[in-house]
Parts: C-alpha cells; structure tokens; sequence
C-alpha cells in the first residue's frame, strides 16, 4: 500500500512556468519543515535538478515510454514513502505525447498514481477562452482527476478578476494560484532547456525567489489539502536483490560538467552490490582499484578547456581501458572519451579512446526517445536485446578514423544515435552511446555493469 500525498503540476502547453512553480512549491513547503520528495515526467536531467535543488531531495524520473506501468508505481512506492508531499511536474501538454492515445502523456501517469492534477495556464493575451481550455482538458478525459489551476503571467487585477470567474463559473475548479508577470523568477536558458544548476552562479537564489513567489501568489494551503486527498495506491513495490556476491567499486565521475545521472541508476547499482566512488574529470586523479567506470551526460563542452588540462587523469583512463577497465559511458561521457572536442572555434585534447572528433551544433543532433537493438556482442548486453532509452545531444561526429577492434553494436530502431542508424561504440571493455538508459525499466543495464566489475575484479585477483 502506497499512501503518499502528491500533486502533479501539469500544463496546456509547454513554457507555461511549471517548472518555477514546482520549485517554488517545493522549496515553501521545505521551509515549512515538510519532507519533499520531487518527481518529473519525462526523460529530463536539468528540470530534475532544480527540483532536487528546491526540495532538498533526489528527484526521481517517471515515464511510461521507458518503464512499465508497474516499474513507474514502484519508482513512486520506493522513493515517496516516507514523504509528507510528493510533486510531480508534468512535461508539456497535459495530454500530449508520442501517440494518438497519449499513453505516455502526463495525463496517463496522473491517472496511475491517482494524483491530483493543478493546471498551469498561461493567460498571456487571453481571458475567457482560458476557461474554454480547461473545460476541455476537463472534457477530454474525464478519469484525470483535474483539482485546481493555476493561472501564470496575469498582466493585472481586472485581468485576473476576469479569468478566475469564468474558471470557478463554467469548469467548477478552484483558482489555487494567480502569478502576475514577473521579471525575477525565471531559470536562465540555454540548449536543452534551462542551465542546469550546478552553472547557475545564484542559483540558492533562484530558488529563494521561488520560494518567495509560491508563499504570495499561490493558495498553499488549500495545494496541500488537494494533495492529501490522494487516495491510497494498493501496491505493493517490487524489491531489488543484490546481483553480485562481492562488492565491487565503481568509479563515478560527477561534477559540473558530468551532471546527469538519474538517481534510480546510482540507486540500482548500490542496491546491486556497488560502492560508488564518485570523482572530477575537472580536478582530481584517477581513482585507484576500481572495478568499473561510469561516465554520465552533461555539458562537457563548456567545461572542454579545463578537462583538456587534466592531462594525468585522461592518460589514467586511457591506460585503463587498455587494460581491461568496464567503462560505460554515456552522451556527455562519449564526447570526453573522443580524440578531440571542437568547442567555440577551438579544439581541445580529450581522452581519445573513441575514434571520433565532436563538434557541437546549435541545433540538436538527436533529441528524443529512442529504441535500440543490440546487434553485436558487447561486455554489457546480450545481441538482440531491445531497449528504451532517449537522447538529447547538440554534439556531433566531425570526422572517425579505423580503430582495430572497435565496432559499433546498436542499430536505431527510433532516434539518431552516433553515425548513419548506429550507436554505441564499443572497444574491448568500453562502450560509449548517446542514448540514455534508465537502471527501472532498463534492468539490464544494471546487470550488465555489476557482471562485467564483478569479471574485472574477478581477473585481477587471479593475475
């Protein structure tokens, strides 16, 4: 039994100031006391890590295109249990999606977890037409359980005195929330959505500011009872064993330019039997007597001058991955591990175990999710396996040259991937993709690393 209250901030469209309201609720309902715990529809980093930021606890990713319905309700079981509140922001359109039945829209995570939906509606240049908007979000499908909206970037009282009655007269939902144009609580943008905020200077601010805008502009008290009118969910979370009978250590590397790592995936690995030894690409050495290497997305390229400098640790995992080391790597990590990375007009060094000059476009490459089968053998995955993940890249290969022994072992059944339908480049025990796998609905992941640390430590023992 699952009885935890939540919301989800849902929209009629994107940009419509979900993300700041999400944050803001989080970070207010924090100050308050209250254990927050965040989730974000969608396959998204940098949202996540505001919401992380706001709440003072991991957000955790839910979506129905990479995980069952059954792995999202034990996503929500594990993680929200001993909350006093769960949010769960919404992606997009309350109802859009990847299909005609939108069946991984948020609309349909609303309805699995039984949560009450607060609609986001940006009234810029409109008035009563909002009200037509949610009678028909409303109409639409009549099992979300829609129970307030919030109206975003009112330009003054009769504006806002307009809407509010035509929303509480013709769709019989409470107006929770009225937020005239503000200048202050915005998070600054770049590709990919907004700067994540390990790069944002001010970024305690920033959710200063959205802790401010939630407590004067919308009806905490009456969210919080609609989040308490959640129903009890009647299951029961699957539990995960650990899949090695030794522990093995895992080197991580986490800093502000290798940010995005789902927290479900460092969980998995550690409920797995892993130690995680995190470190920086930036600053620090090379980690002795690891049994593995994982290397997440993030924004190299802005950080390409000063991985460049560190000269010792991208010769360390060259000779490792010479040697034998499990390293997986992914986005972000790929770019590190090519030859060159062409940033801003100038070309900096990396690890060079991947064949490959990047470039990076102002256009996305590959933004999406993808389906991806397993065509060659690998250290980490079995040939013929299909998976789902997603990619968001703006890099790019400039040129690749032969490299004896490398080979590629994905073929895109959806998405862009690396070069001409083909991701995941492998050379002996290094694989590097551009799709991102999730450890809850992608478990084989998980196997795949823990079986190939456990090998590695396995033969070192015996040399």
């Amino acid at each position: 039994m699952i009885n935890s209250p939540r919301l989800t901030i849902a929209g009629l469209g994107g940009d419509t100031g979900k993300t700041a309201v999400s944050v803001g609720l989080c970070a207010a309902w924090r100050k308050k006391g209250y254990r927050v715990i965040p989730f974000k529809k969608g396959p998204d980093y940098i949202d996540m890590g505001w919401l992380s930021r706001g709440a003072g606890n991991p957000c955790y990713n839910i979506d129905l295109f990479l995980m069952s319905r059954e792995q999202v309700l034990t996503s929500f079981g594990l993680n929200a249990g001993d909350a006093d509140v769960a949010i769960i922001e919404g992606n997009r359109g309350l109802y859009d999606g990847m299909d005609l039945d939108g069946s991984v829209s948020t609309a349909e995570i609303a309805k699995l977890l039984q949560s009450p939906v607060i609609l986001m509606a940006d009234c810029t240049k409109v008035t009563r037409t909002v009200a037509a908007m949610v009678v028909g979000c409303q109409a639409f499908d009549p099992d979300v359980p829609l129970k307030g909206v919030i109206l975003n970037r009112l330009a003054g009282q009769r504006h806002e005195s307009v809407i509010r009655k035509s929303i509480e007269r013709y769709c019989d939902l409470p107006v929770v929330g009225t937020i005239p144009k503000l200048a202050d609580v915005t998070f600054p943008g770049r590709h990919l959505g907004l700067v994540p905020p390990e790069e944002h200077p001010l970024a305690e601010e920033a959710i200063e500011r959205s802790a401010e805008m939630a407590a004067r502009y919308l009806d905490i008290e009456e969210l919080w009872q609609i989040a308490h009118s959640a129903p009890p969910l009647d299951f029961v979370p699957e539990k995960y064993p650990s899949i090695v009978e030794d522990r093995v250590d895992i080197g991580v590397i986490h800093d502000s330019a290798f940010q995005f790592y789902y927290p479900e995936n460092m969980d998995a690995l550690k409920r797995a039997g892993a130690r995680l030894i995190e470190f920086s690409a930036l600053t620090d050495d090379f980690p002795p007597s690891i049994h593995a290497l994982y290397i997440g997305g993030g924004f190299p390229e802005t950080h390409a001058q000063a991985l460049s400098a560190n000269v010792s640790l991208r010769k360390a995992i060259k000779n490792a991955a010479e040697d034998g080391l499990p390293i997986y790597a992914e986005c972000g990590g790929l770019m590190y591990l090519s030859k060159k990375l062409i940033w801003e007009d100038k070309t900096y060094p990396m690890v060079g175990i991947l064949p490959f000059t990047i470039g990076v476009s102002k256009k996305p490459q590959g933004h999406g999710y993808t389906t991806i089968e397993v065509d060659a053998h690998n250290p980490f995955f079995s040939r013929g396996q299909i998976l789902r993940g997603h990619e968001f890249h703006y890099s790019y290969v400039v040129n690749t040259a032969e490299k004896p022994g490398a080979f590629f072992v994905f073929r895109m059944k959806r998405g862009h991937g690396i070069f001409e339908g083909m991701d995941g480049f492998c050379y002996r025990n290094v694989l590097a993709t551009y799709t991102h796998l999730h450890a809850l609905g992608t478990r084989e992941w998980v196997h795949g690393i823990m079986n190939s640390a456990a090998d590695y430590k396995k033969n070192l023992s015996t040399d």
